[in-house]
């Protein structure tokens, strides 16, 4: 069913890092830093695939995610939803049923045989395609996958996600660079502000999270390991 009366964005956006904290998809580890997939370490970590587990949480995110690009990008701005590998297929999946709208995948590189295809499902010259993941740090990881989509001959000019750091500056400029609007339901800040509003951390924590997300580069650079 289409989603049509909603809260406003900062409602979304606060309701959405409630959930996250509430089934332990936040993490915060400032002593002991996580290492992202750049390398980089991180007093943050966000496991945005938990909330498919969570059946009444995984269905108001994917009405809010569905309401955010209708009101951002149109009620008839898309003929078809993609969801990237492997994260973003489920989320796909569910606001595609939500929009009445073909869903369709693309993987991360060709699969290395039969049709060596990198998109699955029926994706059509022409078509205007919506990019879903589950989060984006620096919008890079995003290119492959729009590139992927145009290569068919569709278009792809939006993504969304259900999570955005929103810390890196380069984020929306390197997506808007590339044609790419960015959709979203809260960031760091947002998650941090809620985590402030629980108590679900020590002030300690928190107040290292801050000055994490304050200047995220210039921290890496003073906890990068060796």
């Amino acid at each position: 069913m289409i989603p049509a009366a909603y809260p406003d964005k900062a409602e979304i956006a606060r309701l959405t890092a409630r959930m996250l904290l509430e089934i332990g998809a936040v993490n915060f580890r400032p002593e002991e830093p996580y290492i992202l997939a750049s390398g980089l370490p991180s007093p943050t970590y966000i496991d945005c695939r938990k909330l498919i587990s969570y059946p009444r949480i995984r269905s108001t995110l994917m009405d809010f995610l569905a309401v955010t690009v209708m009101r951002e990008a149109g009620f008839e701005a898309f003929d078809n939803i993609a969801g990237g590998e492997t994260a973003g297929i489920p989320f796909a999946a569910l606001v595609a049923e939500r929009l009445a709208l073909p869903m369709t995948y693309v993987r991360k590189k060709p699969k290395g045989y039969g049709r060596n295809a990198r998109i699955e499902g029926d994706m059509t010259e022409g078509q205007r395609v919506l990019l879903v993941e589950d989060l984006t740090t620096d919008g890079g990881s995003k290119l492959s996958f729009v590139d992927a989509i145009r290569e068919t001959g569709a278009s792809c000019g939006h993504t969304a996600v259900i999570f955005y750091y929103g810390i890196f500056p380069e984020t929306e400029k390197t997506l808007g660079d590339h044609g790419v609007a960015l959709h979203f339901l809260c960031t760091w800040r947002d998650v941090l502000a809620e985590a402030r509003t629980q108590a679900s951390f020590s002030t300690a924590t928190l107040d290292a999270v801050e000055t994490f997300l304050d200047a995220p580069r210039a921290w890496q650079e003073e906890h990068k390991a060796g």
